[in-house]
């Protein structure tokens, strides 16, 4: 690759054919063992200016004789004719309608008018072989008078074969077209040549009117060097109803002519100038091909596929590299670039040299920077060292970009919901069921997972099992919830909160020593309210007992002058619970013990 250039795509939804001449550029490119011929015939009985001329033929035929080792890959018809032209004709008994149409005038006011045809008849010929190829129902008889008296009367029709032979050498054949024309004075440049051996390089022409008689100052140059085939094409008259494959002199007003170039291109071109001077005799080019001795790959690179993660700005690109117009291997360690708004952003390169006609598949994570559109286009780029230059000659050096629209999928701020309250079972614990955190969120159950770090939640990883029934570890602890929304998902955060609760005072207890009821268990206090105090009175008002967090009452004395120890008898007592929590007040009632 010599050179990139960044490259504007439009989408045609309908072309407009120009009335006047369209520039010869290349059409199509073959590369390896091929070569072609060239048959066709004219419509016109005489050359035009003769008497008769004017009598046009609607139908005519040639032959093809191609070796048994020469099997056919292409065939284009191409037709032409004055006036604005029959676009609906026959090959063989079978339609063809025109594909793609060219024109041209001689006069400035536009009053001669020629047009030109062209369809890919590549399936006829592949199935009808070699044979005599008749074309009829091309009817020009109603227009053709009013260009009699100027001598520009003429239809005539040519195919050229591309064919593939294992014994040629590996070529490049590049086939060119439009509609351009003379007199006086025209000159078409020939771009994607790539010129390694110059040996038997040759270079054809289907051409248009030209008439044999008419020789003033008619001249055809290739890179400024004066062209001939002689006897048929001499350098003073190169367009003169001639038929360089077949020989044949009575092609009037058309031509089908090869030349050998060899001693006027030069190795290491990548282009042409043909030039054709003209004084008298108009004549029109339609077709060029130009066949060249050419070992050289071709690299070409699709996208085929791109995985983009939720809030992940690396992107994977699974990419295929392939050599498949080409006449040579492309080397291992070719570099693919991949660039975005013209910064570099991931590189690359083949892993395996790529045979002819051949492909590898690979995969790249590009780092798309951060704070970009997250609608964005990535090109890739395959022979490309990162600074839009190549390292390898190629047989086409502008067919090695590809582009692929990627959408970032963005994952939404994170939405803060209500936090959850849940009562100290002690140690600053609770137990929560972590989807009532989510009663105002419309979800399905199986879209929904938690964790206790973004990190986790983003990684997937550690996710919380039991949510229903979950014991925090911290308070406040934070917990992620994971909503999957396809293409991506939604964040949701809440806290856990642990609140010393009211603890509730049981009514009495049986310190009997049977297992059940046993002591004073007010439920909520131990290990929540660490630093509570409990006194017991008995009916008289004295203190029998003093407790706190870690001395629960079982109904036995420690205060007082006597009866440490003892159990205390059936009664009622009176207890004062001070919670030592400026949120609570002491707590004062009657505890009735029995046994």
């Amino acid at each position: 690759m010599k050179r990139i250039h960044y490259i504007l795509c439009f989408l045609l939804f309908g072309v407009t054919i120009p009335l006047f001449a369209q520039d010869i550029s290349l059409f199509q490119q073959f590369n390896g063992r091929y070569d072609y011929t060239a048959i066709g015939n004219t419509l016109n009985s005489v050359e035009n200016g003769n008497g008769g001329a004017c009598d046009i033929l609607t139908s005519s035929a040639a032959d093809l004789n191609l070796n048994s080792n020469q099997n056919v890959v292409a065939a284009y018809l191409y037709w032409a004719g004055s006036g604005s032209g029959d676009l609906d004709i026959t090959l063989n008994g079978i339609p063809v309608t025109a594909e793609r149409t060219f024109s041209d005038a001689l006069d400035a006011d536009a009053t001669r008018v020629f047009f030109a045809a062209f369809a890919d008849i590549t399936d006829i010929l592949t199935t009808q072989g070699n044979t005599t190829y008749t074309i009829s129902d091309f009817d020009l008889t109603t227009t053709i008078a009013a260009f009699c008296s100027t001598a520009t009367n003429f239809g005539g029709w040519a195919i050229t074969v591309i064919y593939e032979d294992t014994s040629l050498p590996l070529n490049q054949l590049n086939v060119y077209d439009g509609l351009q024309s003379v007199p006086t004075f025209l000159s078409i440049t020939l771009d994607n040549l790539n010129v390694l051996d110059n040996e038997d390089a040759k270079i054809g022409f289907i051409a248009w009117e030209g008439d044999g008689a008419l020789a003033v100052n008619e001249q055809l140059t290739i890179n400024g060097n004066v062209i001939s085939n002689l006897p048929l094409n001499p350098a003073n008259n190169a367009f003169n109803g001639t038929n360089s494959f077949t020989g044949a002199t009575d092609l009037y007003n058309m031509d089908i002519d090869v030349y050998n170039i060899q001693d006027n291109i030069s190795i290491g071109d990548t282009s042409a100038t043909i030039t054709l001077t003209s004084g008298q005799d108009f004549v029109m080019i339609n077709n060029i091909i130009t066949v060249l001795n050419s070992q050289l790959p071709d690299a070409t690179i699709s996208i085929d596929d791109s995985i983009v993660n939720c809030g992940d700005n690396n992107i994977e690109l699974l990419y295929t590299v392939s050599n498949l117009n080409s006449t040579d291997i492309l080397p291992a360690n070719t570099p693919i670039a991949f660039y975005l708004d013209g910064i570099l952003i991931g590189q690359s390169q083949t892993t395996n040299d790529i045979a002819i006609d051949a492909s590898e598949s690979n995969l790249v994570i590009v780092i798309v920077p951060e704070n970009v559109d997250p609608s964005l286009t990535i090109i890739a780029i395959v022979d490309d060292d990162g600074t839009m230059n190549g390292t390898i000659t190629e047989a086409n050096e502008d067919n090695n970009i590809t582009f692929e629209n990627i959408e970032l999928l963005i994952i939404p701020d994170i939405t803060i919901l209500t936090n959850l309250i849940g009562c100290n079972e002690g140690f600053e614990t609770s137990t929560y069921n972590l989807f009532d955190a989510l009663e105002n969120i419309n979800y399905n159950e199986e879209d929904i997972s938690f964790y206790t770090s973004l990190e986790d939640l983003e990684s997937e990883s550690n996710e919380i099992l039991i949510p229903s029934a979950y014991n925090n570890f911290l308070n406040q602890e934070t917990i992620y919830v994971k909503l999957t929304s396809p293409p991506c998902y939604e964040i949701f955060q809440f806290n856990l909160i642990v609140e010393n609760c009211p603890p509730y005072v049981p009514q009495g207890f049986s310190p009997n020593d049977d297992s059940y009821n046993d002591w004073f268990n007010i439920q909520g206090l131990y290990n929540i309210f660490t630093e509570h105090t409990l006194e017991i009175y008995n009916r008289y008002g004295d203190i029998i007992y003093e407790g706190d967090n870690d001395k629960p009452w079982f109904g036995k004395i420690n205060r007082g002058l006597n009866n440490h120890g003892n159990i205390v008898p059936v009664g009622t007592y009176f207890y004062i619970l001070n919670l030592s929590d400026p949120n609570y007040k002491p707590m004062m009632g009657w505890v009735y013990v029995n046994y």
